[in-house]
């Protein structure tokens, strides 16, 4: 069957299952975020922040990464029921989320390193390279993996969802293995991200999460960074490639991006 015949007939089924409670409990609930070791600083500056390693912002700045937080929150409540639904039509398990939104402070981490790696940019440039403020991760055992992937992602296209990003790392030799994609919602423009999972890639980007933390911070020198790369490599060589995988290529982009 082909995937055009899939989308039509789970469409009405997908509105169906919204229809009946699939859409309204997560998104008219805040979601929770997670922290990082970092604090809003109510001091010296008026308002700033700053995180381990050195990381700031000024004030000005950091209400910038607060707005675009609140912006995030905002577009979640429309974004979640479609990846419920799309998550429950293809049978994939949507792991974690409840982390469906990056905190305030891990945006500002992020924000302040890429000013810091990036002198000269500013902090709406710095946001505008965020794409993944609101993420999911739809997993799927390795039999059903391809299967999987091909449904839930030609789903959230036939709803409207823009394809902007399609990041297969399943036939790489080294490194990450799974796929990361990118979408830009229908209603509200919002950035969002799906990450699509095997258990074992799931469990070894968990496992490697600390380890790529530390490389990305600014002061790990080049060479513990290397000595922290082969120990991905290492784990992720050990993730099975479900058959087909490295071969699965996203829906095409409807739209352009806006502009301003």
């Amino acid at each position: 069957m082909d995937i055009a015949t899939i989308t039509s007939r789970t469409a009405a089924a997908a509105a169906l299952a919204l229809a009946l409670g699939l859409g309204a409990a997560p998104g008219a609930q805040a979601a929770p975020t997670v922290g990082v070791a970092a604090q809003a600083v109510r001091g010296d500056d008026g308002g700033g922040w700053q995180g381990e390693g050195g990381l700031t912002l000024n004030a000005a700045d950091n209400a910038r990464v607060d707005a675009f937080a609140d912006r995030a929150k905002r577009a979640e409540r429309s974004i979640s029921p479609q990846v419920r639904a799309a998550a429950r039509l293809s049978s994939a398990e949507l792991v974690g989320f409840d982390h469906r939104l990056k905190s305030p402070d891990s945006l500002k981490r992020k924000v302040a390193t890429a000013m810091k790696e990036h002198p000269g940019q500013n902090v709406n440039e710095a946001l505008a390279d965020i794409k993944d403020s609101v993420r999911y991760t739809l997993q799927w055992p390795d039999a059903r993996y391809t299967a999987g992937v091909t449904v839930a992602s030609h789903l959230l296209s036939a709803w409207g969802n823009d394809s902007t990003k399609w990041s297969n790392t399943w036939g790489r030799a080294k490194g990450y293995r799974a796929i990361n994609s990118g979408w830009r919602a229908p209603r509200s423009e919002h950035l969002f991200e799906v990450q699509f999972h095997t258990p074992a890639s799931k469990n070894a980007q968990e496992v490697t999460h600390k380890l790529y933390e530390e490389q990305r911070l600014p002061g790990t020198t080049p060479e513990r960074a290397k000595e922290l790369q082969e120990q991905q490599d290492a784990i992720f060589a050990a993730v099975p490639v479900p058959q087909g995988a490295d071969r699965l290529s996203g829906p095409a982009p409807t739209r352009s991006a806006p502009v301003g």
